[in-house]
């Protein structure tokens, strides 16, 4: 189960600015309320999936006495019981600016019998932003075999307007912007299988296709030359594998255990593709409680890319949180790291605070890495509002420093 804003879930090849934006909007809304509604449907006193106790949880649901902002409507079809979510999300992001995803789903189990494995979910989502971009987005991930097995998929149509700065720290540093617009399609399909100490493994499959225009704005200082991409219909097709395992016991607020996860994506001419060029991505995410109302949480990311990718293949800074304080497409390169760390307070009054730092790069190659001018750092803070006191659903905004610029950033869910 993927919950939060992670980019875990897409290669981050053409899909980096719109496709995580509304695919994973809608599983961040839905995952929380799957698991709680798992809590709510299982009648056997024990465990439930997340990690906590039945008793724990009817207690803390008796103890939130006001209606949460995702709307949960139980139903039942052909003797399963599901539940319809339905959530307008706000979004804030520096690169596609401020707007709102809405969002519907349906959550349910795919067998009565199977007390195992997670909800399945499907649903769809939208967005809009003040600057223009517009999407739709379809999604299902389905549980099976007392969690054995697990298939997802994803389909997204839409725009996004974005700026570009070129390729590598150069560029990004001149601060130059083409502005684009960038629409397309996307569609991925993924099966795994449990193999053992919690890990999941399985391959994937990508196909989608993209045009890319400059747009015409009324600021026309010193732009950087158009991508050989620009005016071009491209068509990109993958296959890939993915390795993933989490021990988190509540996946959308995480007070302990780990999240790793493992992608390679493999775009070939041979399977229709226009660019052959090779994506690896790896996560890294760690949770402590330092007291009951205290959570220190660690994050990892490492990028690279190999053969001769389009720009929007590279590995882009900024993305996901990571880092915060800089806009998305700024700087981007063949590879990247960027690892953080974040301190969470929750306060009374259903508020929390936390604070962050982190430190990363983009550069051209091996040789160039850890570099002293080539980091990128970054630190700020955030305040928090729980949508759901028994779920611990937050609202987030945080605010944050790059090396020479300012974000601001909303969602649903923490940052990592």
């Amino acid at each position: 189960m993927e919950v939060g804003l992670r980019l875990t879930a897409c290669s981050r090849s053409f899909c980096d600015l719109w496709f995580v934006l509304v695919g994973l909007s809608v599983w961040i809304s839905l995952a929380a309320v799957a698991n709680a509604q798992q809590e709510q449907n299982n009648q056997q006193p024990g465990v439930s999936a997340t990690g906590s106790t039945q008793a724990d949880t009817r207690s803390a649901a008796q103890n939130d006495n006001s209606e949460p902002e995702i709307k949960v409507e139980q139903g039942r079809t052909s003797g399963r019981r599901g539940s319809f979510v339905i959530a307008p999300l706000p979004i804030s992001s520096p690169a596609l600016g401020t707007g709102i995803v809405p969002v519907l789903g349906y959550i349910f189990p795919l067998r009565k019998d199977d007390h195992v494995s997670p909800p399945s979910v499907v649903g769809m989502a939208g967005l809009a932003t003040e600057n223009g971009s517009r999407g739709f987005g379809a999604y299902a991930d389905l549980y099976m075999k007392e969690n054995t097995y697990r298939i997802s998929t994803i389909y997204v149509r839409g725009n996004v307007n974005y700026n570009l700065y070129g390729v590598g720290l150069a560029a990004g540093d001149a601060g130059h912007k083409l502005p684009l617009e960038h629409s397309g399609q996307v569609f991925r399909s993924e099966v795994l299988r449990r193999v053992g100490w919690d890990f999941f493994l399985g391959v994937r499959f990508w196909t989608g296709s993209s045009d890319i225009v400059v747009r015409r704005t009324s600021d026309t200082k010193s732009e950087p030359g158009p991508p050989p991409d620009v005016e071009l219909q491209t068509s990109l097709r993958a296959l890939g594998v993915r390795l993933n395992r989490e021990t988190t016991p509540n996946r959308f607020y995480p007070t302990s255990g780990t999240l790793l996860d493992f992608t390679s994506n493999f775009f070939s001419e041979a399977l229709g593709s226009k660019y052959s060029f090779q994506s690896y991505r790896f996560t890294f995410n760690k949770y402590g409680s330092l007291s009951k109302t205290q959570v220190l949480a660690y994050n990892l990311f490492v990028c690279g890319t190999g053969g001769q990718p389009p720009f929007y293949g590279e590995c882009i800074y900024g993305t996901n949180n990571e880092l915060r304080g800089y806009t998305a497409g700024q700087y981007l390169d063949r590879y990247m790291f960027a690892t953080q760390l974040e301190y969470r307070l929750s306060l009374p009054k259903r508020l929390g605070v936390v604070g962050f730092g982190g430190i990363g790069e983009v550069v051209p190659g091996g040789s160039e890495a850890f570099r002293i001018n080539y980091l990128l750092p970054a630190g700020g803070g955030g305040l928090r509002f729980q949508l759901s006191k028994a779920y611990r659903v937050n609202l987030r905004a945080d605010f944050a420093r790059g090396k020479d610029t300012w974000t601001w950033s909303m969602g649903v869910g923490e940052a990592f």
